[in-house]
């Protein structure tokens, strides 16, 4: 028998002679599957007054446990109640509602353009744009958004224009991408808007670079990023929180638990592990739970994310608990992989819905009102359109000159790209293109 020096020491010739239950790996399930009937009543949901709202500057280990529960301001009736109620003027109200809505069209249409042949790609974001609408609207003008591709109603909210919107889908004569993007990744340095880039997460650490060099610069504004629940795997993500914490960088880090990825469910990010907010905890960043479905939860989370980024008290990671209504993108079917019917039972409502419930039960609004704005949105989207595609569409081929796909990558071009360049117009012609 082999002579032992340790636990450690064993053989895998003891190990054989011992009664040991066979090893398995656990492989996580989606609660539901297609043909399945959705019932979530199995969710724990706290009231919407239940999560304590600590001060801005509070030490992140003193506010472990808000990365555990959910804050909410709104309550089943719609009403506005606990600590974490912004308490917001009824034109900030109608301004957010009415950015929301007008997100849901762009959307509505920039899909039908997709079926129609008039782009090659788009990914809606409905059932999530109080995410990105009123974290617009809680941050200021001039603070740096990093975002990910289902974040549009950030610029929906400031402002911008659609139809420059359109055209960077369409890759037309006006797109200020020159055709060089996949259709929905917008880039609008005018707008704070960082481009958007289709690997996953390497917004995180440009976001949390920008937050330290404004600091190290003694600038007042700061940075905002977002990603996908899935994307809290990649590596990006980890190193930006290490530098967030580490130098404790003005950022606002917005993870969007949206249920799932292409076609898996967050159980593979680690959802039944524990909440998204509590990679957090770790890293001793302060971490937010919320309703991601609850406009006036995700302005007051961002406001008080901003606040304390402001008083030099460090990051905050803020889980937006919300659900993905819509497939990944035009190319996604979800019918494949998940219950037909799951979004109509996700028990944290329509967030569009929910904040004109609360609207109107304040008195300053109406469902008449809501649907002609709703008809003059559409209208004003479909307009838009028109003048977008007046600049072409992407279905109809090239409408960049040939020779800028060279261009812009260096401030002078060099001697190896004007070799390139002149190979490329000599082929071109011998193929009488």
């Amino acid at each position: 028998m082999a002579e032992r020096n340790g636990a450690g020491d064993r053989t895998a010739g003891d190990r054989a002679g011992r009664n040991l239950p066979p090893l398995s790996l656990y492989v996580p399930e989606p609660h539901f599957r297609p043909g399945d009937q959705a019932d979530f009543s199995g969710f724990d949901i706290p009231a919407a007054d239940a999560a304590p709202r600590p001060d801005e500057t509070s030490a992140a280990g003193d506010m472990r446990d808000m990365a555990y529960g959910l804050v909410r301001v709104l309550d089943e009736g719609g009403n506005a109640v606990g600590a974490w109620n912004p308490n917001l003027p009824p034109e900030t109200l109608l301004k957010m509602l009415r950015a929301m809505a007008l997100t849901r069209a762009f959307d509505e249409r920039m899909f039908r353009a997709q079926r129609q042949g008039k782009t090659s790609f788009y990914m809606k974001c409905t059932g999530e744009e109080a995410v990105a609408v009123a974290a617009a609207m809680a941050l200021d003008r001039d603070d740096m958004c990093f975002p990910s591709y289902r974040q549009q109603g950030l610029l929906i909210a400031r402002d911008w224009s659609i139809v420059d919107m359109m055209n960077q889908i369409y890759s037309n004569k006006a797109d200020r991408m020159r055709g060089r993007q996949l259709p929905i990744m917008y880039s609008v340095r005018e707008a704070g808007f960082f481009s958007i880039s289709g690997n996953l997460t390497t917004q995180y650490p440009q976001a949390v670079g920008w937050a330290m060099a404004s600091a190290a610069r003694g600038d007042t504004r700061i940075a905002a990023t977002w990603c996908g629940e899935g994307s809290t795997a990649e590596g990006d993500f980890h190193s930006a929180c290490t530098f967030a914490s580490v130098y404790r960088a003005p950022v606002i880090l917005n993870v969007v638990n949206n249920q799932w990825a292409i076609s898996s469910f967050s159980g593979f990010a680690g959802a039944e592990a524990t909440t998204f907010a509590a990679r957090a905890v770790g890293y001793g960043i302060a971490g937010l739970r919320i309703d991601g479905n609850d406009a006036l939860a995700v302005y007051a989370a961002t406001r008080w994310a901003a606040d304390r980024a402001r008083s030099n008290a460090g990051p905050t990671l803020i889980e937006h608990f919300t659900y993905r209504v819509e497939g990944h993108s035009t190319s996604d079917d979800p019918g494949q992989y998940r219950s037909a019917d799951e979004g109509s039972h996700w028990p944290l409502g329509d967030p569009i819905a929910r904040l004109k419930q609360h609207c109107i039960g304040l008195g300053i609004w109406d469902e008449e009102r809501h649907a002609a704005m709703d008809a003059e949105l559409a209208s004003m989207v479909k307009d838009a359109a028109r003048e977008a595609e007046k600049n072409g569409i992407l279905g109809h081929g090239m409408h960049q000159p040939f020779e800028t796909m060279f261009e812009d990558v260096f401030e002078e071009m060099p001697w190896h790209l004007k070799e390139q360049l002149q190979q490329a117009i000599d082929e071109k012609k011998a193929a009488g293109l």
